[in-house]
């Protein structure tokens, strides 16, 4: 049986992992631009230890909501846990609902606006 290369756990902990972020490496409160295939998130980080974010943005977030940012995979069982990557899916927990991105096209931290 033959499989996509992106799929096996080699080829995953092999990679990498550059062209991306790891939520560790955010400030509390520093604010995302995330651009998808489909749509722009908003993505304010309110722990970056846990993955809780406020998101914005998309079908299902209108308005900022909570939610918890598990990680970026390729729609498989492999997940690169509280990373935003280029090229991957961001996956979003929503109490038991999981959202999942179309692929990552561009990442941006937003300057803070002095008031």
């Amino acid at each position: 049986m033959c499989c996509a290369s992106a799929v096996l756990l080699d080829t995953w902990s092999k990679h990498e992992w550059n062209g991306g972020l790891q939520l560790e490496t955010v400030s509390e409160l520093e604010l995302l631009s995330i651009q998808t295939c489909n749509s722009t998130y908003e993505i304010a980080v309110v722990s970056s230890q846990t993955g809780d974010v406020l998101v914005r943005g998309g079908r299902y977030f209108p308005d900022f909501s909570p939610a918890r940012l598990t990680g970026s995979s390729m729609g498989g069982s492999f997940l690169k846990l509280r990373g935003i990557y280029v090229g991957f899916n961001v996956e979003l927990q929503v109490g038991a609902r999981s959202i999942i991105t179309s692929p990552v096209q561009s990442i941006s931290r937003v300057p803070a606006v002095d008031c």
